[in-house]
């Protein structure tokens, strides 16, 4: 079988949606088949075969969602209200809507609040050298070396930045 030319394929649209609360454990499977039951149960068979709608990726508390153009606003609707995701309960915020997946990636980076950037960065010491913390999400913690060259990040967790 021919692969169809770009002119001949449907076009799509991506939205990017974040889960509330932040850390919530994201299985695709589960959470096709909740947007698939929500879009389902607001619009009904017709309007969801029309969609097409197919959970892409998730990076973090980020998720893409995939659906035909021309829908992104009926999905957004369906999305919106989800409040149960595993037995626990959730919010999904739509972020954006795009063409591409990449021009999403941007947009999921995590946003610098403006009493972040004017706090300093926290030092500390880890195998003999001097780090500071770049961002630290939970157990998580994400260390910088310090120094002009060969600087390395490392990606840590708490429990390695305590001294004994």
């Amino acid at each position: 079988m021919t692969v169809r030319p770009p002119t001949l394929r449907d076009k799509r649209r991506y939205v990017l949606v974040r889960v509330d609360p932040p850390g919530t454990q994201i299985d695709l499977k589960e959470l096709y088949y909740t947007v698939s039951d929500a879009i389902t149960s607001l619009w009904g068979d017709a309007v969801a075969a029309v969609i097409v709608q197919a959970v892409i990726c998730a990076e973090g508390d980020y998720v893409v969602v995939r659906c035909r153009r021309g829908s992104e606003r009926e999905l957004a609707i369906a999305l919106s209200t989800i409040t149960m995701f595993c037995d626990s309960p959730v919010a999904l915020r739509i972020i954006a809507a795009s063409g591409t997946i990449d021009s999403l990636r941007d947009r999921m980076k995590p946003s610098v609040k403006a009493s972040d950037e004017t706090a300093p960065a926290e030092e500390c010491r880890f195998g003999g050298k001097e780090c500071f913390v770049a961002h630290c999400d939970g157990q998580k913690v994400d260390v910088i070396e310090k120094g002009f060259k060969n600087t390395h990040r490392l990606f840590l967790i708490k429990e390695d930045l305590e001294e004994p």
